[in-house]
C-alpha cells in the first residue's frame, strides 16, 4: 500500500518464480503503480536461496535494460514509511540507514545498521554475536544504491569484472555484506540517510506467512519434514 503513496517516478520490479502468473499480473495492474513483472527461471536448491535468485533476476533486468534510478530491495515482511522512499532520491552512490527488527521471540526489538555522524557512516549497530564477522552490518532492506553501478562501472571507477549479484554460496545472514562488498570499498563511499541516521523508517517484522491466504494461482512449496528413528 505504501508504494501507492509515493510520488512518481517509481518503478516496482516484481519477480515471480517459473512463470508470470495471471493472478500476480492482475494484482499489479490494479495497484496503479508503474511496474515490471519479471520471471526467475532458476530453481533454488534450498528454500533460503529463493530470495537470492529472485533479487538476482531483478538485478539482471536492471543491468540489461540500463534502468536508471536507485535500487532498493523491498520485502513482504517489512513495514515502510513514505519518508524512506522520498529519502532514497537523495542517494548519490550508496545509502544506508538503521532498521528496527522484531526479534524472533517477538518480545523485543533490535536495531541493525549504521551509526552516523551527519551523513558519514562511522560504525554499526549489531546485536547478533554470530554475525559479528560480517564486514557490513546491514539488513537487506537497510540500503539502496545507484543502478548505474550495475551497468556503467567506468563512471564509478570500478573495474569491468563479473556482474554484481547476490551469492547463494554464503551462509544465511551474509548475503547482505557480501553483496555490498561488490558495490562499495568501504564506509567512505556510503551515505547515512537522514542526518545522523536518527530515524527509524522501516521495520523488519519476521512475519509467519504460513497462515496467509494467497490467490488461487499461486503455488506454495513446503519442505517435507523427515523423522529418523534413533538406533
Amino acid at each position: 500500500q505504501v508504494l501507492r503513496l509515493v510520488k512518481p517516478p517509481l518503478v516496482w520490479i516484481v519477480v515471480e518464480e517459473k512463470v508470470a502468473s495471471f493472478e500476480t499480473a492482475e494484482i499489479l495492474r490494479r495497484t496503479g503503480v508503474m511496474y515490471r513483472h519479471v520471471v526467475c527461471t532458476r530453481s533454488p536448491s534450498e528454500p533460503k536461496d529463493r530470495g537470492v535468485h529472485q533479487r538476482n533476476a531483478a538485478l539482471e533486468h536492471i543491468e540489461r535494460h540500463k534502468v536508471d534510478g536507485i535500487v532498493f530491495f523491498a520485502d513482504d515482511d517489512n513495514v515502510y514509511t513514505v519518508e524512506l522512499f522520498e529519502s532514497l532520491r537523495t542517494i548519490r552512490r550508496f545509502g544506508t540507514w538503521p532498521v528496527a527488527m522484531l526479534a524472533p521471540s517477538k518480545n523485543k526489538a533490535i536495531l541493525e545498521g549504521p551509526v552516523c555522524n551527519g551523513s558519514q557512516v562511522i560504525g554499526w549497530h549489531t546485536n547478533e554475536k554470530s554475525k559479528r564477522l560480517r564486514r557490513f552490518h546491514v539488513d537487506m532492506s537497510g540500503f539502496a544504491f545507484n543502478s548505474s553501478i550495475l551497468w556503467d562501472p567506468k563512471r564509478w571507477g570500478r573495474p569491468y569484472s563479473n556482474p554484481i549479484r547476490q551469492l547463494d554460496t554464503v551462509k544465511e545472514g551474509f548475503q547482505e555484506t557480501t553483496f555490498i562488498e561488490q558495490v562499495v570499498e568501504d564506509e567512505s563511499q556510503m551515505e547515512g540517510i537522514i542526518p545522523g541516521c536518527s530515524r527509524i523508517m522501516n521495520w523488519h517484522l519476521h512475519l509467519d506467512t504460513s497462515n496467509l491466504i494467497y490467490p488461487k494461482g499461486w503455488l506454495l512449496e513446503k519442505n517435507l519434514e523427515i523423522t529418523l528413528a534413533i538406533k
